[in-house]
């Protein structure tokens, strides 16, 4: 049986083809295409195939499932797969090399592949958080220059901020000088729409969503990159490890007698991370109905820690909740976190 490795890269990439012993095939660096992938593996025997995962990574690993052959998509974290290289020396041809030792020894550690459905999912939330974001940077700028006429403007929400600088008494200059960035924020209001729109409708489809959802200060755009990140929830044995894959665990750097926790890893994607943070803000302001077990217990950890690690704290034990909801198929019940919130 041949074994194949490929570091990847975005314009080129370095293909390497062993046997079982170690004997070289084939080598040669090609053009990162289809085509070039098809005419170096296509017509080939079935064989494994070892690539580090990448933004590249799915897109290979599919033309390459196409023509027949097994593919693997490694975690490049681990540092064993790379134990025939020597660290002074780094080349795409001693990279591929390495690769292609590990694929035929079995020394790698696959990366999770996410399936085409969540995968899309993860797109279309990508898109919407960039569209956020063009309107926040937009609203920041136009608000800092109203304040430098000496004027305010009036508090409210974003989608309505249009209105409310339409409504100032600005001079003519000034608003002449800042309408191409009115008009753009008009026109990012229109995708905007849509994207919300479609997350409301796509989290009222999905049952998991919908479960999520009951837990407070979670909404649809949440649920589903929760949903979305995770993919099966059967792939993490714990609620641990699944707050770990979304970095919302302390770092730590203990031996023997020394301990010592810092700040959280922020490992894995932010858009989850940054989202469980903010329905923790929203239960530090919610004092009543399903948030008030949560609201007492971070408050009480904010009287030890400071409101912000109080926060951070909530946000990671609200990721454990939802785990354990989407877990054994029940909505958020208020109940059993006071029973812990009361213990802890």
């Amino acid at each position: 049986m041949e074994y194949g490795a490929i570091d990847l890269h975005t314009t080129h990439s370095q293909v390497r083809i062993v046997t079982a012993e170690g004997t070289v095939v084939a080598e040669r660096r090609i053009v990162t295409r289809p085509d070039q992938f098809a005419a170096v593996f296509g017509g080939r025997a079935p064989m494994r195939i070892l690539l580090e995962s990448s933004t590249e990574s799915e897109w290979v690993a599919t033309c390459l499932e196409e023509l027949g052959h097994e593919v693997v998509v490694a975690d490049p974290n681990f540092a064993a797969m790379y134990g025939t290289r020597t660290r002074r020396i780094k080349t795409d041809r001693r990279d591929v090399a390495a690769l292609a030792d590990a694929n035929r020894t079995g020394v790698y550690r696959p990366a999770y592949r996410v399936s085409p459905a969540q995968r899309a999912m993860r797109r279309r939330l990508l898109v919407r958080e960039q569209l956020v974001r063009m309107r926040t940077r937009l609203i920041n700028l136009l608000r800092s220059q109203v304040r430098a006429t000496g004027q305010r403007m009036p508090t409210g929400a974003a989608d309505t901020f249009s209105r409310r600088f339409a409504a100032l008494d600005l001079p003519v200059p000034v608003r002449e000088a800042l309408r191409p960035l009115t008009d753009l924020l008009d026109a990012v209001a229109i995708p905007l729409r849509e994207a919300e729109a479609w997350a409301r409708q796509s989290a009222a489809a999905d049952p998991v969503a919908q479960r999520l959802m009951t837990a407070p200060g979670v909404g649809p755009v949440t649920a589903l990159s929760y949903r979305a990140t995770l993919d099966r929830i059967d792939r993490f044995p714990a609620a641990g490890h699944a707050t770990a894959y979304l970095g919302l665990v302390p770092r730590e750097d203990s031996s023997a007698e020394r301990h010592h926790r810092g700040a959280i890893t922020k490992a894995g994607p932010a858009q989850p991370r940054t989202l469980l943070v903010q329905a923790s803000w929203h239960i530090w302001r919610c004092r009543r109905g399903r948030a008030a077990a949560l609201h007492a217990w971070v408050h009480r950890v904010a009287a030890r820690r400071g409101r912000r690690i109080a926060v951070v704290a909530l946000a990671r034990r609200l990721a454990r909740c939802l785990y354990a909801m989407w877990r054994d198929g029940h909505d958020f019940d208020a109940t059993r976190v006071r029973v812990r919130a009361v213990a802890a």
